[in-house]
């Protein structure tokens, strides 16, 4: 069974790109069923951000949104870029309003809601430039079952 059809996978790849556009930051998404049972949800996106690269960014201002479907967990990560600016509850307001959506296993909005979230408060600490780069792929990452 897929997590998401195709028109759902084209959905969240263009809030990513909408979001990016109003942003320097780069938003990249992993999706998985299940957690790798020796971490959590942030040990798992941490994992993930050194996979992906997202710490080569040039201001160090990538974002990860990683969410384990069946396991009911997410998490939102940022680079040193983003850690060095933003206050430490940064993130909570967006994971709050992905988290309404989760509770009613509404996971394409809940990912839309958020992925536009983070796009709008990067925005303010990394505004778009006019010789902004798209530096990281924005397609969705699904990661290898457990």
């Amino acid at each position: 069974m897929e997590i998401f059809s195709q028109p759902e996978q084209e959905k969240i790849v263009q809030a990513i790109n909408l979001a990016e556009n109003l942003t320097s930051g780069e938003i990249r998404l992993v999706v998985e069923r299940h957690v790798h049972k020796k971490r959590d949800a942030i040990a798992q996106a941490q994992y993930y951000f050194a996979k992906l690269g997202m710490h080569e960014t040039a201001q160090r201002n990538g974002v990860l949104i990683y969410i384990a479907i069946d396991d009911h967990q997410f998490a939102i990560i940022g680079d040193a870029g983003i850690d060095k600016k933003v206050p430490d509850d940064f993130w909570e307001k967006t994971k709050d309003k992905m988290a309404h959506f989760f509770r009613n296993n509404d996971y394409l909005n809940g990912l839309i809601a958020g992925i536009g979230d983070a796009g709008q408060q990067l925005a303010a600490y990394f505004p778009r430039l006019d010789d902004d780069v798209n530096e990281l792929p924005n397609d969705i990452y699904f990661g290898k079952p457990q």
